[in-house]
């Protein structure tokens, strides 16, 4: 029995990806956020992380592109590339693992919301609908004001203020699963709530789960970067966010130096569109109704 359920699986992810495949933009988006993950995992391994020290600054200050420094250097005479490659890496962390906390609540909302109900599922969603009204970035902002600076602090922000989405989504998708009848045998046959959750409902909602999950690290990114360019960020690591705080605050538009600017900012661009992509995609191939099934 436990074999056949193993090869449904496996044909059913087998499935998923072929249709995956045939979403140019989501496989585009895939391919993109390939290459720079290896990249940033790449870093420690092809490039020395001294030259992050401004004490240890091999080139010149404001010094243009060229052959020795591809993408020039800041106001230190640090290598702009290896800025960037750097704060890939940062970028990358807090948000995935923002992204993870953030979605690991709105589930656990979410699903205990809509299977208990009652006065526990109306508490919920009262505070659920507390987070929802007031802006995520705001809360983000006081909390990493009154917390000490560090990457723990930033996950810690951007996480337990932006579930509350995830936990209506998860909710409403809950609900309709255990509206369906092998639910209801499930529970004449003695299933208990550990049982139905985890066998029933929890399966039923991780394809949405997990297309959420994709959306929302692009979100996270993006407070990432906003909070560190705001200097709320640990100022001992180099990220997208603060290398453009750090060109805000030295100049680096009066001084024409545009190759400081644009490689982050094209990063947390790119980095956001291809989390999209990829997001958008499995969404229209985990959704019979967006791709036009019948």
């Amino acid at each position: 029995m436990t074999s056949i359920v193993w090869q449904r699986r496996r044909a059913a992810v087998g499935s998923t990806w072929r249709e995956f495949t045939r979403n140019r933009g989501g496989l585009a988006g895939l391919v993109v956020l390939g290459v720079v993950v290896v990249l940033a995992l790449l870093a420690p391994l092809v490039t020395d992380a001294s030259g992050l020290d401004v004490t240890k600054a091999a080139g010149q200050r404001w010094q243009s592109p060229s052959a020795e420094f591809w993408f020039g250097t800041d106001h230190t005479g640090r290598s702009v590339l290896l800025l960037t490659w750097w704060g890939s890496r940062i970028s990358l962390l807090i948000g995935l693992t923002a992204t993870v906390l953030s979605v690991a609540i709105g589930t656990l909302v979410g699903v205990t919301a809509a299977h208990f109900g009652g006065w526990l599922s109306a508490g919920l969603m009262w505070v659920t609908n507390f987070f929802l009204v007031l802006p995520s970035l705001v809360l983000a902002i006081a909390l990493s004001t009154v917390l000490p600076r560090g990457i723990g602090t930033i996950v810690l922000a951007i996480g337990v203020t932006s579930w509350a989405s995830t936990a209506r989504l998860v909710r409403a998708q809950t609900l309709s699963v255990e509206a369906r009848p092998f639910i209801e045998r499930a529970k004449v046959l003695g299933g208990g709530h550990v049982h139905v959750i985890g066998r029933h409902v929890l399966p039923a909602v991780l394809p949405l789960v997990f297309v959420n999950t994709t959306l929302t690290v692009a979100n996270a990114i993006v407070a990432e970067a906003t909070l560190s360019f705001l200097g709320l960020g640990d100022p001992s690591m180099v990220s997208w966010g603060s290398m453009l705080r750090a060109a805000n605050l030295h100049g680096a538009v009066s001084q024409r130096a545009w190759w400081f600017l644009l490689p982050p900012g094209l990063g947390v661009v790119v980095i956001v569109l291809a989390f999209t992509l990829v997001g958008r995609a499995l969404e229209t191939v985990l959704n019979p109704r967006l791709r036009g099934d019948r």
